[in-house]
């Protein structure tokens, strides 16, 4: 248990310093979350965090935040881009893992028959689990186009979506600065045939509906209304951003004499931003920021595709948004440029913000925090005061209260599955040891997840999404 001083900066804000620290942490909690959270060392990764040079202002741990690698789940960090570090564990090693939401035009009501044979179709068209495969198996010239050009590419080269989708998607799906050269060639192998694939784990495809607006101007600006069919997935860039990390936590932890960087954690490895190494994770990490960008969009064509064949041409799936919540991101603030670690948040700009698409231009980004399976996952919008609470960051989900070991050791996985088909929510998971590894009892409270970024000032309620079938590994 974690036993340092704490300040109480409001209600759902807590502040703390570690010794060696440039900058204080701050923790965006309520007294419950703030007990779940003070069980594991995340709380001592994020004052670890705190002592990388150039860091500013303060690091951030969001609702959800829990134990990770060098980072914590759910930690924001910002450095200057003029003499600060950039450090692969304040991205995590499933690069841009993110979370993509699709509407349908049809009702969930009217479609109540058709629910399972959807599922069970999607459940042949994506393969899911560790290191599976799917259709699509890159050549070496295609492999390093996805990787620079991202979904712009696989659109218009894979036939895999429409034009205006890329409005949609952050950074409209592909990073600057990528350079294939970068990435090296176990990681192009290990990505080679998982354009379109799910992964194991917590990586998901859940079939929903729209039981609650909070919001009815915003949700109509997002293509949202009550009762309506969604579909939400959760995935990234699988083998290949692992191995990205991989090799670049390697590559920065020999070098840390030279650039005579002392850490308190050496899975906090980092680089200078102008240096060689700094570089060089820049722009593979935008590869494979781009590779999980153009995998989502795979999938969501594979959705289209499932969705025609099972709830017929009328059901219209588009991209409500998709957003990254495992990546650095260069952004101007009053400090200057600076390079904003998210791993487990995602973006939450405001309505004023010029990073939005045109759509959603004087409303604000929408901002996904999903549930774990058996509850329901939520729609926010970003708000400009983010900027000043948390770099403009929300959390990414309700964040695990206990290990995927203590999941297994608590409850059966085939108990997990029966409770959940108790509630009409069609599952599809091959391994009970997953399903129990992912059992809601896993996570934190999501409605207070939620209930603290909006009182916190990061987002605002827009809808409630319940699960009708789900898609895991």
């Amino acid at each position: 248990m974690e036993t340092r001083r704490w300040t109480k900066l409001s209600d759902v804000l807590y502040e703390v310093v570690g010794p060696g620290a440039r900058v204080p942490a701050r923790v965006v909690a309520d007294e419950v979350l703030l007990e779940q959270i003070r069980t594991d060392r995340g709380v001592e990764q994020l004052l670890n965090v705190a002592t990388l040079p150039g860091v500013v202002r303060y690091v951030v741990g969001m609702p959800d935040m829990h134990e990770g690698h060098g980072f914590p789940v759910g930690g924001v960090a910002a450095t200057r881009a003029s003499d600060g570090v950039i450090s692969p564990g304040g991205i995590g090693f499933d690069i841009n893992c993110g979370v993509r939401l699709l509407s349908t035009e049809l009702y969930a009501a009217e479609e109540q028959e058709r629910i399972a044979p959807f599922v069970h179709e999607l459940s042949r068209s994506v393969p899911t689990g560790y290191g599976r495969g799917g259709r699509v198996v890159l050549t070496d010239e295609e492999m390093d186009a996805v990787l620079a050009h991202g979904v712009p590419w696989v659109i218009r080269t894979l036939g895999a979506g429409e034009p205006e989708d890329v409005g949609f998607i952050e950074a409209g799906g592909a990073l600057p600065g990528a350079d294939p050269s970068r990435v090296s060639a176990r990681a192009k192998e290990r990505g080679r045939d998982q354009l379109g694939t799910l992964g194991g784990g917590n990586h998901f495809l859940e079939v929903q509906r729209v039981e609650t607006v909070y919001d009815e101007a915003v949700a109509t600006r997002f293509g949202l209304y009550q009762g309506q069919l969604t579909v939400l997935l959760h995935t990234g860039s699988r083998g290949l951003g692992h191995q990205v990390c991989s090799d670049h936590v390697a590559c920065m932890d020999a070098a840390l004499p030279r650039f005579g960087i002392s850490l308190p954690d050496r899975q906090l490895a980092c680089a200078p931003i102008g240096s060689p190494e700094g570089a060089d994770y820049l722009a593979a990490m935008a590869c494979a920021a781009n590779f999980a960008w153009a995998n989502r969009q795979m999938l969501t064509q594979r959705v289209r595709e499932v969705a025609l064949r099972t709830l017929g041409p009328g059901a219209n799936v588009r991209v409500v948004y998709d957003v990254a919540h495992n990546i650095a991101k260069l952004e101007e603030y009053p400090e200057g440029p600076l390079w904003v670690h998210r791993k487990g948040a995602t973006r939450a700009f405001g309505p004023r913000s010029a990073e939005l698409p045109e759509a959603y231009r004087g409303v604000g980004q929408p901002v996904f925090i999903p549930g774990s399976m058996g509850t329901a996952s939520y729609v926010l919008v970003g708000t400009d005061e983010a900027g000043e609470v948390s770099f403009a960051s929300c959390c990414h989900g309700a964040g695990r209260a206990m290990s995927r070991g203590a999941a297994r050791r608590k409850v059966p996985g085939a108990v997990v599955r029966a409770e959940l088909e108790a509630l009409g929510i069609v599952v599809s998971c091959p391994s009970n040891a997953e399903l129990a590894e992912e059992a809601p009892l896993a996570y934190k409270d999501v409605e207070r997840v939620v209930d603290v970024v909006c009182r916190a000032g990061i987002s605002r309620r827009v809808a409630k999404l319940v699960p009708l079938g789900v898609l895991k590994g």
